[in-house]
């Protein structure tokens, strides 16, 4: 049965929707159906949830969002955004949510007070009835309102993008990677205004390739090549860990990953940030003795491990290897 007909059988019994968003083995090809952009992909949203979507670049997170925002078709499966199917009901679906594509896509020749005005017109509403919805974003760059859109910096354009978004009050949000190529201070704001919004009970869908925003959100799901890894809290997916994560530190880290990689126990070893990150075939501690005992045979320089909580990246990575 389409979605849209439960909806009905809903909407008569006086019930809603069980979630605000639904994917059904959505799955999107190119290239003839020889590269797949999304790979059956099925997930859930509850109402008023942050829900973000965190992987590379290439991971499918903007053909998705297309999808659920009824921009692009889907070549298998279903999906439906507040009870009504991206295909069948894609009227009603766009003027219930709000998307803010990653690239900038608002009018460059048009002022950032004519923007927003036009916008809240195409959805037969006004800038001022739902103001208290934008007030905290907008009237950081409300001094500018005459400066044209094309000519704002990266951060404050995507303030305008997020106004434009939400001038109509939608009940779902879509942001595809809302803060890349923005300051520090705009990206803070930004999830600042995310959480303001989820307390209005909007349902947020925010993608991001930034793995430490994932702890930002109350549910995420990791996507690498169109297929989903995992969906969970940042903070389940962190315990779902298989097995022990180490640190290494040292004044020469390029001998140290590779004497390291060279160990013969070694399962993994790679880079991240100022150190090494590794895990062992031997979880026991046997396991980083022995290792520590090589390097020191091996090296001649003084070294650093130790156990540490594995991160949203660390898992990341860690599922891409299984």
């Amino acid at each position: 049965m389409m979605v849209s007909l439960n909806l009905e059988c809903m909407e008569r019994s006086g019930c809603k929707p069980m979630h605000q968003v639904t994917s059904e083995g959505i799955t999107k090809t190119y290239d003839k159906g020889k590269s797949f952009a999304v790979d059956k992909v099925t997930f859930e949203v509850d109402k008023g949830e942050l829900f973000g979507l965190i992987g590379p670049d290439g991971a499918g997170k903007t053909s998705l969002f297309r999808i659920l925002t009824t921009l692009l078709l889907p070549d298998e499966g279903k999906a439906a955004v507040n009870g009504y199917d991206v295909v069948t009901d894609y009227k009603k679906i766009r003027n219930v949510v709000g998307y803010m594509p990653g690239r900038f896509s608002l009018y460059p020749d048009l002022t950032v007070e004519e923007n927003l005005n036009f916008f809240a017109s195409v959805f037969g509403t006004t800038a001022q009835e739902n103001y208290h919805l934008i007030k905290d974003m907008y009237s950081q760059i409300e001094p500018f309102k005459k400066r044209k859109a094309g000519n704002l910096s990266g951060g404050m354009k995507q303030k305008l993008a997020l106004s434009c978004a939400l001038v109509h009050r939608p009940n779902t949000l879509f942001l595809d990677e809302p803060t890349t190529g923005i300051d520090a201070v705009s990206r803070a704001e930004l999830w600042e205004m995310l959480t303001k919004l989820k307390a209005e009970g909007i349902t947020i869908l925010v993608s991001t390739p930034y793995m430490d925003e994932a702890n930002l959100c109350d549910r995420i799901a990791l996507i690498q090549r169109g297929r989903i890894l995992s969906i969970d809290t940042p903070s389940s997916v962190t315990r779902k860990y298989k097995g022990k994560l180490y640190a290494a530190k040292s004044q020469s880290m390029y001998r140290l990953l590779e004497e390291i990689r060279k160990y013969d126990q070694t399962q993994d070893c790679y880079a991240f940030g100022d150190s090494l990150h590794f895990t062992l075939k031997d979880d026991s501690g046997n396991g980083i003795e022995s290792l520590s005992d090589f390097l020191t045979a091996s090296t001649h320089f003084s070294f650093d491990l130790r156990e540490i909580e594995p991160t949203i990246e660390d898992c990341f990575i860690g599922l891409l290897r299984e």
